[in-house]
């Protein structure tokens, strides 16, 4: 009998700690989402540039990363938008950006192929967010100079992230699987972009270098007109484990 008591007080005691952990990131988050929706508000009065976009764009994915945190507590995502994705212009409207991180951590930053007119189906925050984290990943652990290409073949896109610092500390596969395991406080940037990738139907790749690392997000390319409009399939699906 002791024990039944014991084991029903250390059920109530994990139940209430999850439940405070909740509602500890519910208030964090309704404190984080009024500042978002000021900044941005206040971005609608500048005249409009590149450096603007960009900064939208980077609130934009603040906000969904903020919403992805929320539905998390319910082991969700947040939904999205699909679309055809013109990725040149996504990468161009995110270069201003890209090139404040690089020089603020001493890198030179390039990025090519934005006039392709390459374009994937999918949710062009959360292809963004995969983008970003792999030239932050290089930004911070590659350095030097960072080179973004975009580029179609056949039936694939490829947005590819090269820098001249030192290779991948393990094989990808080993790395994300560590960053999904929770077994490392490294890797989750990649982790994030190699599910986005799988969620539209492509995949995150490590591709041979001379120097540096070279990943990139390998997509199923979309028709030049058209595509799919209307919620994300995959997106607020259960959260994988």
């Amino acid at each position: 009998m002791i024990g039944l008591l014991v084991w029903v007080a250390a059920v109530a005691a994990v139940h209430f700690e999850g439940r405070r952990r909740l509602t500890l990131v519910a208030r964090a988050g309704h404190d984080v989402r009024g500042p978002l929706c000021t900044a941005r508000l206040a971005l609608e009065g500048l005249e409009p540039c590149a450096r603007v976009a960009a900064i939208d764009l980077e609130l934009r994915r603040a906000a969904l990363a903020l919403e992805d945190l929320a539905a998390a507590g319910r082991g969700r995502r947040a939904g999205g938008r699909w679309e055809a994705v013109d990725l040149g212009r996504l990468l161009a409207a995110a270069t201003p950006a890209w090139n404040a991180l690089a020089i603020a951590r001493g890198a030179a930053l390039t990025v090519d192929g934005c006039g392709g007119g390459a374009r994937a189906a999918g949710d062009p925050l959360r292809l963004a967010q995969a983008c970003a984290n792999l030239v932050a990943n290089a930004v911070e652990h590659g350095g030097g100079r960072v080179h973004v290409r975009l580029a179609t073949e056949g039936a694939r896109t490829r947005v590819e992230v090269t820098d001249d610092g030192p290779d991948l500390p393990a094989p990808l596969p080993s790395l994300l699987a560590a960053a999904r395991g929770r077994r490392t406080p490294r890797g989750h940037g990649l982790a994030i972009a190699a599910g986005i990738a799988e969620r539209h139907g492509g995949r995150l790749i490590s591709l041979p270098s001379i120097t540096g690392a070279r990943l990139a997000l390998d997509l199923p390319a979309a028709p030049s007109a058209g595509g799919r409009r209307g919620a994300q399939p995959a997106a607020s699906g259960a959260l994988p484990s």
